[in-house]
């Protein structure tokens, strides 16, 4: 959508009546993201042992990190035997591998990917760049923290990982939330203020809701 398509308009519905819409208010939820806690621990025991072998990656390669994921649904590596497979879509994927530098212009989009996936839902930061910006450390279009601008779970360091480091985090991912500290969504939003004041300070022409769900 471009920044015209958010502004109040009239449109004509099939009965021939005109009336106002404001995309902002019709097609996007106002309210923001909540805790969730678990009601019973043996059943979130069980919950979390099967999220953990059920990982679904957002099919959104954000930086050059992206190829070295491909090989991962190669025979060579094939990923699946881990419960691990790609979505096309936020709605289907509850995992997000931020693969390698990220330019401000997609974190805009990753942000409203990631607010729009279906929780539990985890990050992955594959790079340096995650990390410490990498080669990219001193540019002024790319970010140097990911962890300022959404909870990340596990870092993948190197430039770039092979596809077996991947394969490694993607496990060490799984203990976490075996172990019930998979809990990037609600530390989102028990800090949901904090983490949209960051993106809004880098993110100049912050032209959508606050909560993209």
């Amino acid at each position: 959508m471009i920044k015209k398509d958010y502004e109040k308009r009239m449109v004509t519905g099939p009965d021939g009546k005109q009336f106002e819409v404001d995309p902002m208010q019709e097609y996007f939820c106002e309210d923001k993201p909540i805790v969730h806690k678990p009601s019973n621990a043996v059943i979130e025991k069980f919950m979390n042992w099967a999220r953990a072998e059920s990982l679904w990656i957002l099919g959104f390669g954000t930086g050059c990190g992206a190829i070295e994921t491909r090989p991962l649904m190669t025979p060579r590596f094939d990923a699946y035997r881990y419960g691990i497979q790609w979505r096309p879509t936020p709605r289907q994927a509850n995992v997000f591998v931020i693969s390698g530098y990220l330019s401000v212009k997609t974190l805009k989009r990753v942000i409203r990917s990631y607010e729009q996936m279906q929780g539990p839902k985890y990050v992955i930061a594959l790079g340096s760049c995650t990390i410490n910006g990498g080669m990219y450390w001193d540019s002024y279009n790319t970010i140097n923290r990911l962890d300022y601008y959404m909870p990340v779970d596990i870092y993948i360091a190197g430039c770039m990982p092979r596809p077996e480091a991947l394969l490694a985090g993607f496990e060490e991912l799984k203990k976490r939330i075996k172990a019930g500290k998979g809990e990037g969504a609600n530390e989102y939003a028990e800090k949901f203020d904090w983490y949209k004041g960051n993106q809004k300070k880098i993110i100049k022409d912050w032209n959508m809701p606050d909560y993209n769900w």
